[in-house]
């Protein structure tokens, strides 16, 4: 409470008299307590381990989990190759026994247009269906009750162990079988330590997330109290930190997917679609996670900064990109629709346009046209050649040109040295290293920040 009395009896008119940064004001014991909160806050794990010895429990939950979802999403990765697998083979054995005179993909559209084929076709996918065991080459089976056929049923079983010499044409079988489900509470059990894990990630990043935006508000009032200035949106953003976001989203996305991955294992869910968009979209935000802890070492850190600070200029280019973009979007699907099939459906131009940005397809786009109508393929001339031209030589050299000014402007701050914003160049006030000693103490937070009342009498 000493603290916050010191720093309550500065009067403002003192303050603002002294003008911000002054040194009887930076002096005092309740700012310069006030500036270390904040430089332990920015602090990386390894820093604050050394400033109060608290071994980076955070640090090393997120290395744990990238270890085990990434090992979660390669066990599914597999068991979904091997169900595609299984599906797909199964399906090109049932198109080829039950489909009459099916050849194959190859041979186009398999399609019947005579009600005499049709009739044809469907006594004959009866009548095999009644005779699929000694017709089909696979194990395929059914059953009949009470003189009804059931349904078709698929079952597969592996055997445990097979070798075979091709020297003197053996085989050793081990008679035992294996079924899957004889380790699916082992899957389960990881499954279930996976969401626990990211549930405790979760709460951790959300109270970190709480932590940095009352420290924010905090500033914000401390700042206007004493050097009478207002805090900007961008020095304001530095107290959240967007990892911790993208961390909450993929313990989110990992917790969802893997509860679906159980309803799967358990036969209550058949979903494999939503499950792998899930697991997959968290697995690839962990591992961009890992660019935080790259972000420790300088020369590194540098890319995360180019980011992060070109990311603003870059929304804005591409919101007015995209107008020019969707507008040659429309112009082609209604104009050369009906005449290219590129550009046949909306979401058809969008992607052959993509492509061409990206220098691909260029020359069957052009000569599908040359057959049209000259009306037809004078227009698509000038279409593509503007498209092109606009897209590659404007549109995406400004796009690295943005980039690249960023970069150069990040890596000549880095050289000087300069703080980039005023958060930075008040808490660079502090001399005091991490291994200095002065973090080693609990410091009551200065209740002047928590009443902006109090503050501004």
């Amino acid at each position: 409470m000493e603290d916050s009395e010191q720093l309550l009896a500065t009067r403002p008119e003192e303050r603002r008299s002294n003008g911000p940064w002054s040194a009887r004001t930076l002096d005092s014991k309740a700012v310069e307590d006030f500036r270390r909160r904040l430089k332990y806050f920015f602090m990386s794990p390894c820093e604050k381990y050394r400033a109060r010895g608290r071994k980076p429990w955070k640090l090393m939950l997120q290395i744990f989990k990238i270890v085990i979802i990434t090992a979660q999403l390669i066990s599914f990765g597999l068991s979904n190759e091997m169900m595609v697998t299984f599906k797909d083979g199964n399906l090109m054995t049932f198109r080829h026994i039950f489909l009459k005179g099916y050849k194959g993909q190859w041979m186009g559209s398999y399609a019947l247009y005579t009600k005499t084929d049709l009739y044809e076709h469907i006594h004959y996918i009866i009548d095999t269906y009644a005779n699929l065991q000694s017709v089909a080459v696979a194990n395929l089976a059914y059953e009949r009750v009470d003189g009804q056929y059931s349904p078709l049923s698929v079952c597969q079983v592996f055997y445990r162990n097979i070798s075979i010499d091709p020297a003197n044409d053996s085989f050793n079988i081990d008679p035992h079988v294996h079924k899957a489900g004889n380790k699916d509470w082992l899957l389960l059990l990881f499954d279930s330590v996976v969401i626990f894990a990211c549930f405790i990630s979760l709460i951790l990043c959300t109270r970190s997330i709480i932590n940095g935006i009352n420290l924010q508000f905090e500033f914000s009032v401390f700042f206007h109290t004493y050097y009478n200035k207002s805090v900007s949106w961008s020095d304001r953003m530095e107290f959240v930190n967007g990892w911790y976001l993208l961390v909450i989203v993929s313990d989110t996305l990992t917790m969802a997917g893997s509860v679906m991955k159980i309803g799967i294992q358990t036969k209550f869910l058949t979903n494999y679609d939503v499950c792998s968009i899930l697991l997959g979209t968290a697995t690839m935000l962990v591992w961009v996670g890992v660019i935080r802890y790259l972000g420790f070492f300088k020369k590194y850190n540098i890319l995360i900064l180019t980011l992060r600070a070109a990311l603003p200029n870059v929304m804005r280019f591409c919101c007015c990109a995209t107008m020019i973009y969707l507008g040659y979007c429309f112009c082609g699907w209604i104009v050369l629709g009906p005449y290219h099939d590129k550009f046949r459906t909306f979401d058809k131009v969008t992607e052959c346009l993509f492509s061409l940005i990206n220098g691909d397809d260029m020359f069957s786009t052009f000569v599908i046209m040359r057959d049209k109508s000259y009306a037809m393929w004078l227009f698509s001339q000038l279409y593509l050649y503007s498209f092109i031209s606009l897209f590659i030589y404007m549109v995406l050299s400004l796009f690295i040109a943005l980039i690249t000014d960023t970069y150069e402007t990040i890596k000549y701050q880095q050289q000087d040295k300069e703080p980039v914003s005023e958060v930075q160049a008040f808490i660079a006030e502090c001399r005091h290293q991490p291994q200095s000693g002065r973090y080693q103490r609990d410091e009551e937070p200065s209740t002047c920040c928590l009443s902006t009342c109090a503050c501004f009498g």
